[in-house]
């Protein structure tokens, strides 16, 4: 077998993909193998202060993507500081040591549910798409909701985003429209 098994973050499930893309479940590790079979290295892991740039940058191309890239003004510097102060965590997906991929979401509370931890952002990069990273990504941002006793994960994914909304229902997510956002900016 072409390639070397790398760990995966704790908690989630390795897989190996011996055909291009397909995947079936192995110990904790990860390997996968491209349509040219050659070797991708597919890690995922809780993010560290050296990745605030890149998160910052997969948030301005998500900026780009949703036609609101003069919306995002939140500064590198702002998020190293938030990073820092544990306002929110972020998950990568690394390919080759680049991230490519990112989560970010925080502890939230619902008065009816109780502990929630909320997705704020969940981004990769397009060329990495329908490889399996969004899937290993959304599984790891499930298990850390698990693993803080938590009783739901809620996010928004707008109207118009055919492959999130896709994406989702393959988890069986209850996506909701009856209800309205409220927001003030400060």
């Amino acid at each position: 077998m072409v390639g070397k098994d790398i760990p995966v973050c704790s908690g989630i499930k390795g897989f190996l993909i011996n055909e291009p893309w397909k995947v079936r479940k192995t110990h904790n590790y990860l390997l996968m193998f491209d349509k040219k079979t050659t070797t991708m290295q597919i890690r995922i892991r809780k993010a560290t202060l050296e990745d605030i740039p890149a998160i910052h940058g997969l948030v301005g191309e998500l900026a780009r993507y949703e036609n609101a890239e003069e919306e995002f003004i939140a500064s590198v510097e702002e998020y190293r500081k938030d990073f820092l102060q544990e306002v929110f965590k972020s998950t990568v997906a690394e390919v080759d040591g680049k991230v490519v991929g990112m989560m970010l979401y925080y502890m939230t509370y619902s008065t009816w549910k109780g502990k929630m931890l909320y997705l704020e952002d969940f981004v990769l990069l397009e060329s990495f798409r329908r490889k399996g990273i969004g899937t290993l990504l959304f599984d790891a941002f499930l298990e850390e909701a698990r693993n803080l006793g938590c009783r739901l994960v809620k996010w928004q994914v707008l109207d118009w985003n055919q492959p999130a909304l896709d994406f989702y229902e393959k988890y069986r997510a209850t996506i909701e429209t009856e209800w309205w956002n409220g927001k003030l900016f400060l």
